[in-house]
């Protein structure tokens, strides 16, 4: 039994496009902000699995849409940024849902008849009258590299969990959610060209879908968006998860499921201005998203539409965009560049 015949969906051995699978927002269902406090069985489904079909590497994304039900990428040779760097590697997609005995049962599409059980935090792939799994992958948890990532000597630390007297927000608005910083605020002291770190995490919002899930965005001298939201298992587009929001999308989609933490590393550039204050080089960023680069020297030649500082020689703020989500935010620190 070779490959393509089980997963007939792959269209060629060196080309394969990724899908969006949430590219319909919906908004409403149940937000989860702690992943100790999530209720929803389909949380311990939902994430990444890594192991071996018919002898080769393979990696799935499980992706939960709400009510025991899943959508699901996989990728030949590993996850994306750990083995599958490549589009011209193979990828399938498919769905399904929990059954009533609390087996997850997923089906690729168009439907051949296989089967992906997962149980236990196991996945099995059966075929039809077969004895035995021809596949098995195990459910992981990566974490970025650079998670917890020390500020150097000399760097502005903006947020280390003790206070938020770095920051300003709406008025009456709350700045802290523990020891968390929350969406929707922006930094007191302004900046040129700098190197940043910060930490994110999005909610678990299973029934929400697009723009509503997990939105929000960092905007370097609040004017260029890198985009925030929970993109897990989508194909990488400028508007989701580390893409440079109108300008680029990122390189691969790095995004991890929701409510894990994080990282940003951006290197960025100001816009270079004469003394009449005309515009004579656009900004430039380079981003590393869970510790790959996902943009390198990129050209920004414009201020992101909802940004809160428009194009000019001023030096900006860290801004983290309020889009109606509860995203949240630890370890941001920056390095100035002389």
């Amino acid at each position: 039994m070779n490959r393509r015949n089980l997963f007939c969906l792959i269209t060629s051995l060196t080309a394969c496009s990724l899908i969006p699978l949430l590219a319909q927002e919906k908004k409403g269902g149940p937000v989860f902000t702690d992943p100790a406090k999530v209720s929803d069985p389909d949380f311990k489904v939902q994430g990444e699995y890594l192991g071996t079909i018919e002898g080769g590497k393979w990696a799935l994304q499980v992706v939960a849409l709400g009510d025991g039900k899943f959508d699901f990428v996989a990728y030949e040779g590993g996850l994306p940024g750990a083995g599958w760097n490549d589009k011209k590697q193979r990828t399938m997609k498919g769905g399904g849902q929990t059954e009533k005995d609390g087996k997850t049962i997923l089906k690729s599409d168009p439907d051949n008849g296989s089967q992906v059980v997962i149980e236990n935090g196991a996945m099995k792939l059966v075929a039809p009258g077969a004895d035995k799994p021809f596949g098995q992958l195990k459910r992981i948890e990566r974490t970025s590299p650079t998670l917890g990532k020390k500020a150097p000597e000399g760097a502005v630390v903006l947020f280390d969990g003790s206070n938020a007297d770095a920051w300003k927000g709406k008025p009456g608005k709350e700045l802290l959610d523990g020891d968390l910083l929350v969406q929707g605020v922006t930094s007191k002291e302004t900046f040129k060209d700098f190197q940043l770190h910060l930490e994110f995490r999005t909610p678990y919002k299973p029934k929400a879908r697009g723009q509503g899930r997990g939105n929000s965005g960092f905007y370097a001298q609040g004017r260029y968006e890198i985009q925030i939201l929970d993109s897990f298992g989508l194909a990488g587009e400028q508007n989701e998860c580390g893409g440079i929001y109108s300008v680029g999308k990122p390189l691969l989609n790095l995004c991890l499921p929701p409510l894990t933490w994080q990282t940003y590393d951006i290197d960025f550039k100001a816009a270079r201005y004469n003394d009449a204050d005309k515009k004579i080089a656009d900004a430039r960023l380079t981003v590393r998203h869970n510790g790959f680069i996902i943009h390198k020297d990129i050209v920004a030649d414009h201020s992101t539409t909802a940004s809160p500082l428009k194009e000019g020689p001023e030096d900006g703020p860290v801004f983290f965009q309020d889009h109606g989500n509860p995203v949240r935010f630890r370890n941001v620190w920056l390095k100035l560049w002389s």
